[in-house]
C-alpha cells in the first residue's frame, strides 16, 4: 500500500549512472504499422531462445499450415518454433544465424504457397474460468519469450515460486534510441495490451501492477490510461534517460529496491514482462495465435521508408531491405537491434526472430564506423555512467588479461551489456564486446568444469558400485561356505561320513591308480622298444657281408696308398710352373691346362675312392676301434692335400700369362713330370678297387696286401708331385 501511494503521489526513485543519448525515434513513428509483406523464402532458426533448441517434428517437403507446429518442446526451457504461413519446407541446413557471431546454425527453409491458410484455431473465452497452469501451458505451446531482446522463455518467469508475487511491472519504457515498436504498439493496440496484462495478473496473482512508460511517449500513457478500468493497475510515467528500460533499472525507479547480486526479481517478489510479451500472450491465449510475427522498427537514413512493420518470424533481412528502400551509402552497415545494445550483421541473409525489435542502417554521419582504440587514461567516466554501478576500467583490465577470478570478483555478469561505458569513453574503447567474449570464456570454463565433474561423479559412482558388488558376492560366498559347513557337521554329528574326508580319499585313490597305471605303461614301453632295438640289431648282423671282419690294417693301407697318389698329383701341377713361364708358347700354355685338369681327375679319382672306402667302413667290426680312426684320419689328409691342390692349380692358372716365353726346356719337363703323374695316378686308380671291398682276414693273402700298400704309396706320390708342380707364393714374386 506504501508503494501504490508513493506512485500515486509521483514519488519515484533513480538508479546509479546513466546517459542521454539522442532518441532520434521520430522518423519511424511519425506513420501506423505497416505491413511488411510476405518474401519468397521464410528461414527460421530452431534455436531462438535462451535455452535448448527444440525437437523437429517435420521433413523435407511436408506441407504445413499457419500457425502449425514445426518443433516439439521436449522440456520448459524448449521454445517450439510456429510457421509464420502456410507452405512447404523445401529443405533443412544451415544458415546464418541471428547472431553476432554470424555463425551457421539449423534452420527450417519454408516456401510460402500464397494461401496463408490456417491450420485449426480453439479460441478460449473465459479466462477466469481456467486454471493458470492451463494457461501457462498454453503460452509454451504458442512460443512466447521475452520480446524486450532477451528471449527468456515467458512460461518460466510467469510459473508461481514459493514466495508470493507482490508486484507485477509491464515494461512500455523503450529506452533505446531509434527503436519504436513498442510505442507504436501501445498507441494501437492499447486495449489488446491490457487483456494480455489481465491474463499475467490472474496467473501470478500480484498484489499490484505497474505498467511504466518514459515520459516521452504521451501518447502510448493516453492510450493506456484510456482503455484502462482497472484500480490495481497502474500506468506510471518515468523519467527519460537510458537505462531506464532495464529490468533491474526499473524496478529501482519504481519500488527503490535492488535485486541482490546473482539473484532475479523473483526473488524480491516482482516479475517484469515486456508490453509486446503481454500483447503476443492476449493472442496466444484468447486468439489462438502462436507467436509467429512481431511488429520491427525500420530506421536509419540508409531507408528510404522509415517505419514499424509488421515482420513475420523469419523474414530475411535482405527482403526487407529491398522492401524499404534501402539505399547503401559508402561502408554501409546493417545493426540488428539499437544503436547501444545491437550487433553489427555479418550478412543480410540472416533472419528476423521473435527477440528481433528494429533494424538499423545508420549513416556515416548518424552513427560513426568503430575507430582504433586508444589506451585507457582512467578517467573514470565509464565507471561513472554505469547503471549497474561496477568498475568498468578494471573488468576492461581483467578481461584482457584473462583474470576469470577477478572477473568473477568483481560481478562482471551484473553488467547488462547498456553500452553506457563504451558511449562515454573519450579513448573509444569497445568495452561491451571485452565483457562479452569475457563472458563466453567463462561460461565455456564452467561448462567444461561441470562436464568434469560430472565425470568423476559418474567414475566415483562406478567404483562405488564395483565395491558393493564385491562386497555383496563376498558375503554370499561366505554365506554359501557357512551353509555348506553347517550341513557338513549336522551330517557327521549325526553318525554319517564326513563329505570333505571322503571326497579327498577319493581323489588321493584315484590319483594312486593313475599313477600305478601309468609306471605299468612306462615299463612295457620301454620292453617293447628294447625288444625291437635287439630285433633291428639282429636283422643288420644278419645282413652285414662277409667283409665284416675285414682286418683294419688293409684299410690302413690303402688309405696310405691314397694319400701316396695325390701327393704325387701334387707334385705333378708343381712341376707345371715352369711352363707357365713361356708366355709367348700357347702350345706350352694349353700343355700346362690339360695337365692341370687331369690332376683334378686324378684327385676326383681319389676322392671317389675314398668315398667307397668311408662307405664300407661301418661294416668293420667293432672290435677294431684303433684301426678305424687311423683310417679316418689318414683320409682327412688326403682331402686336405688335394684342396691344397686345387689352390695351387688356381695360382697358376692366374700367373699363368704372365711367365716369360723363353724357358721351352721347362715346358718340356714339366710335360714329363705330368706324364708320370698321369702313370703313378692310373696305377692308383687300377689297384684302389681291388683293395676297397676289403676281403676277411681268414681269405687275405700277404700278396694283396703288398699290392694294397703299393698302390697306396703310389697314391701319395702321384699328390705330391701335383703339389709340387704348383709354384710357391715367394717364387711368385720373385
Amino acid at each position: 500500500m506504501s508503494l501504490l501511494a508513493d506512485l500515486q503521489a509521483g514519488k519515484l526513485h533513480d538508479f546509479h549512472g546513466g546517459i542521454h543519448p539522442p532518441e532520434r525515434k521520430a522518423p519511424a513513428n511519425l506513420n501506423p504499422i505497416v505491413d511488411a509483406g510476405l518474401p519468397e523464402e521464410l528461414v527460421l532458426q530452431i534455436r531462438q531462445h535462451i535455452g535448448q533448441p527444440a525437437r523437429l517434428r517435420v521433413k523435407v517437403g511436408d506441407r504445413v499450415l499457419k500457425g502449425e507446429r514445426l518443433t516439439d518442446a521436449d522440456n520448459p526451457m524448449m521454445i517450439p518454433v510456429h510457421a509464420p504461413t502456410s507452405g512447404t519446407v523445401t529443405a533443412i541446413e544451415r544458415r546464418p544465424l541471428c547472431h553476432p557471431s554470424g555463425l551457421d546454425g539449423d534452420c527450417i527453409i519454408l516456401s510460402p504457397d500464397g494461401q496463408d491458410e490456417w491450420r485449426p484455431r480453439y479460441p478460449m473465452a473465459d479466462v477466469e474460468a481456467l486454471n493458470a497452469d492451463v494457461l501457462l501451458e498454453r503460452i509454451h505451446e504458442a512460443g512466447i519469450t521475452g520480446l524486450g531482446g532477451a528471449g527468456f522463455p515467458s512460461h518460466i518467469k510467469l510459473r508461481p515460486r514459493k514466495k508470493t508475487t507482490e508486484t507485477l511491472i509491464i515494461n512500455g519504457v523503450e529506452c533505446e534510441p531509434y527503436i519504436s515498436a513498442d510505442d507504436r504498439l501501445m498507441r494501437e493496440h492499447a486495449d489488446e495490451i491490457l487483456h494480455g496484462v489481465a491474463i499475467l495478473r490472474h496467473i501470478v496473482q500480484p498484489q499490484l501492477t505497474i505498467i511504466a512508460v518514459e515520459d516521452n511517449k504521451p501518447e502510448a500513457l493516453a492510450a493506456l490510461r484510456e482503455v484502462n478500468i482497472d484500480e490495481n493497475v497502474l500506468v506510471v510515467a518515468v523519467p527519460t534517460k537510458y537505462p531506464s528500460g532495464g529490468e533491474k533499472q526499473l524496478i529501482e525507479i519504481l519500488t527503490g529496491k535492488q535485486v541482490p547480486r546473482n539473484g532475479l526479481p523473483a526473488d524480491i517478489g516482482i516479475v517484469v514482462q515486456n508490453v509486446g510479451t503481454a500483447h503476443a500472450v492476449k493472442r496466444a491465449v484468447l486468439d489462438d495465435e502462436p507467436l509467429i510475427q512481431r511488429v520491427v522498427t525500420i530506421a536509419g537514413d540508409g531507408f528510404g521508408e522509415k517505419c514499424n512493420a509488421w515482420v513475420r518470424i523469419g523474414t530475411p533481412v535482405r527482403y526487407l531491405l529491398k522492401r524499404f528502400a534501402f539505399n547503401p551509402g559508402p561502408e554501409p552497415r546493417i545493426i540488428m537491434g539499437g544503436p547501444m545494445m545491437g550487433f553489427t550483421l555479418h550478412t543480410a541473409a540472416a533472419p528476423v526472430i521473435k527477440g528481433s525489435n528494429c533494424i538499423l542502417a545508420p549513416s556515416q554521419h548518424e552513427l560513426s564506423p568503430p575507430v582504433e582504440e586508444q589506451p585507457c587514461i582512467r578517467c573514470s567516466q565509464c565507471a561513472d555512467a554505469c547503471p549497474a554501478s561496477l568498475l568498468p576500467q578494471q573488468l576492461y583490465w581483467h578481461a584482457r588479461a584473462n583474470e576469470h577470478d577477478k572477473l568473477n570478483s568483481h560481478n562482471l555478469f551484473d553488467c547488462i551489456e547498456c553500452g553506457a561505458c563504451a558511449w562515454v569513453c573519450p579513448s573509444q574503447i569497445p568495452l561491451v564486446q571485452y565483457y562479452r567474449v569475457a563472458k563466453a570464456d567463462i561460461r565455456q570454463a564452467q561448462r567444461e568444469a561441470e562436464q568434469a565433474e560430472r565425470a568423476k561423479q559418474r567414475f566415483e559412482a562406478r567404483q562405488a558400485r564395483l565395491e558393493r558388488e564385491k562386497a555383496e558376492r563376498q558375503a554370499r560366498q561366505q554365506k554359501a561356505a557357512a551353509e555348506r559347513k553347517a550341513r557338513m557337521e549336522e551330517q557327521v554329528a549325526a553318525g554319517g561320513e564326513d563329505p570333505v574326508a571322503a571326497a579327498l580319499a577319493r581323489v588321493k585313490a584315484r590319483q594312486q591308480a593313475e599313477g600305478t597305471e601309468d609306471m605299468a605303461a612306462a615299463r612295457a614301453a620301454r620292453k617293447e622298444e628294447a625288444r625291437r632295438n635287439r630285433e633291428r640289431k639282429a636283422a643288420e648282423a644278419a645282413a652285414s657281408p662277409a667283409s665284416g671282419t675285414e682286418d683294419k690294417k688293409d684299410a690302413v693301407a690303402a688309405a696310405v696308398a691314397r694319400a701316396k697318389a695325390r701327393k704325387a698329383a701334387q707334385a705333378d701341377a708343381a712341376s707345371d710352373a715352369p711352363v707357365a713361364n713361356a708366355g709367348d708358347d700357347k702350345k706350352s700354355a694349353v700343355a700346362a691346362a690339360v695337365a692341370r685338369a687331369k690332376a683334378r681327375k686324378a684327385a676326383q679319382a681319389a676322392e671317389q675312392n675314398e668315398t667307397a672306402s668311408d662307405e664300407t667302413a661301418p661294416e668293420a667290426p667293432a672290435n677294431d676301434k684303433k684301426a678305424a680312426v687311423a683310417a679316418a684320419v689318414a683320409r682327412a689328409k688326403a682331402r686336405k692335400a688335394a684342396q691344397a691342390a686345387e689352390q695351387n692349380e688356381t695360382t697358376s692358372d692366374e700367373t699363368a700369362p704372365e711367365a716369360p716365353a723363353n724357358d721351352k726346356k721347362a715346358a718340356v719337363a714339366a710335360a714329363v713330370a705330368r706324364a708320370k703323374a698321369r702313370k703313378a695316378a692310373k696305377e692308383a686308380e687300377q689297384s684302389e678297387p681291388a683293395a676297397a671291398p676289403a676281403p676277411a682276414p681268414a681269405e687275405t693273402s700277404d700278396d694283396d696286401k703288398k699290392a694294397a700298400i703299393r698302390a697306396a704309396v703310389a697314391r701319395a706320390k702321384a699328390r705330391k708331385a701335383a703339389a709340387a708342380s704348383s709354384p710357391s707364393k715367394p717364387e711368385d714374386e720373385s
